[in-house]
């Protein structure tokens, strides 16, 4: 089996603008470009390229002219060999467009085998919980009323992404926690917001409120405050699917101890087979590794879920419920039951493309 064509069909996507903090806009209206890897057996694999805040006019071109041409005439289930050739041009393919590659080589493969995605990596588990992560709120009252709503959904955790004010942060998680009880895991993602004197005095906080964990306190190349908030706080930190390296520089925090929960994704690492390296290398050290979802497109947060469903440190899988990114572009969106997301059971990827409401809103192809 060998590619034959390469191709890009390029669709608008009118978003609805949500945010994560005062910097972080999603939601725009960018572009969505659907991969097509064609293989010369009539086997194609998919891939969504582009995300709410960063559309793929970003990377159409790159991907076309910088890596098309490397795939022409390869087998396609030589994943690894592949995904290596393209990392080695990371200074020219950015990483959506190295993700998007191998996603679809992945969805390629499921397709050859009649098998999901997970069974090929090897499936751990057939269902994962799931926690709401929140968006920006201007007032405490919405953050609240979005927690207990969870709650009364029977989810048992959620995730807060707060001012960027470490003093009003603390007043965002207390009055959380006073909202929904002691019964509710609860975490916090600072978004790289804080200055060491900052992140120590937010961790002792909600330290004393029972968090479960504590995301991204301080900048991805600060590996030196990082170890010294370790020494200090007894609360796991999350840190970070941005670390400079990727998947190569992971080890360095592991060893330096600087990290208690690894993090990653599809498109931070470059697709579903460094954040499978990834769970992997955490896995080998005992430690967690919590995957990010929900800021890319619908494709990639079923990519990440297969990734989960296969790896057994992956204790949850993450839910952005203010964004359309989980089901825009598909004809069905990842569904939840009590609190619980269930592994996906079609062959490759598993979720169809819905091409009649993509073409809607067609621009062209590229090829």
């Amino acid at each position: 089996m060998k590619i034959k064509n390469i191709k890009l069909d390029v669709f608008e996507w009118k978003g609805t603008p949500w945010k994560t903090n005062y910097r972080n806009i999603f939601g725009q209206n960018v572009n969505l470009s659907v991969l097509s890897i064609e293989t010369d057996e009539g086997i194609t694999g998919n891939s969504f390229l582009g995300s709410s805040k960063v559309g793929s006019e970003h990377h159409n071109k790159n991907l076309i002219n910088f890596a098309k041409h490397l795939l022409i005439g390869q087998n396609p289930q030589n994943i690894n060999l592949i995904w290596n050739n393209l990392w080695k041009m990371n200074r020219s393919l950015t990483l959506n467009s190295i993700a998007s590659i191998d996603i679809a080589l992945w969805d390629i493969n499921g397709k050859i085998s009649n098998q999901p995605i997970h069974r090929l990596l090897g499936s751990e588990k057939e269902k994962v919980p799931v926690y709401s992560s929140t968006p920006f709120h201007e007032d405490i009252k919405d953050y609240v009323n979005e927690a207990l709503l969870f709650k009364s959904k029977g989810w048992t955790a959620h995730k807060i992404h707060p001012h960027g004010d470490p003093h009003r942060d603390i007043e965002i998680c207390i009055a959380i926690r006073e909202a929904v009880g002691e019964d509710m895991k609860l975490m916090l993602d600072s978004m790289c917001a804080y200055n060491y004197e900052e992140a120590l005095m937010v961790g002792k906080a909600i330290e004393k409120l029972n968090f479960y964990w504590y995301e991204d306190p301080l900048v991805e190349e600060d590996i030196y405050n990082y170890k010294k908030l370790m020494n200090r706080l007894d609360i796991p930190i999350v840190s970070t699917e941005f670390i400079p390296g990727r998947l190569f520089s992971i080890p360095e925090w592991i060893r330096e101890k600087s990290t208690n929960i690894v993090r990653g994704d599809v498109v931070a690492m470059g697709g579903i087979t460094p954040l499978y390296k990834l769970t992997n290398i955490a896995e080998s050290f005992r430690l967690k590794c919590e995957i990010h979802s929900g800021s890319s497109n619908s494709m990639d947060n079923v990519a990440n879920l297969h990734v989960i469903m296969a790896s057994s440190n992956c204790e949850f899988y993450e839910f952005f419920p203010s964004t359309g990114e989980n089901r825009y572009g598909l004809v069905d969106e990842i569904e939840f039951i009590n609190g619980y997301v269930n592994a996906p059971s079609n062959p490759g990827l598993g979720f169809e493309i819905n091409w009649k409401e993509l073409k809607k809103t067609y621009i062209g192809s590229i090829e």
